[in-house]
């Protein structure tokens, strides 16, 4: 039998795809929210695109935050932004 491959769904684009295809956005239980491109952080995870438009959407359209269920401070959300540039969209 076939290993059962985890889906996520992307916070910007909406689709369904791979878990490990996905960057994790993690808040963590001191609430501090960041990337997590490993995937191993502890806290509560949501998922995005590792590209710069589909987090961009997910800003916009606050899902972040309708995700955990908080109000996310505008300097969380643009650092959020400048460590999905810093990474260019690769997991490592």
């Amino acid at each position: 039998m076939a290993k059962k491959i985890p889906l996520r769904q992307c916070l910007g684009c909406r689709e369904m795809k791979q878990k490990n295809e996905l960057v994790r956005i993690v808040k963590s239980p001191m609430d501090e929210i960041s990337l997590d491109f490993i995937g191993k952080k502890p806290g509560r995870g949501a998922y995005v695109c590792p590209s710069k438009d589909c987090l961009k959407r997910s800003l916009k359209s606050r899902a972040i935050g309708r995700a955990f269920g908080v109000e996310i401070p505008q300097s969380v959300l643009d650092e959020l932004q400048n460590q999905m540039e810093d990474s260019d969209g690769s997991r490592s």
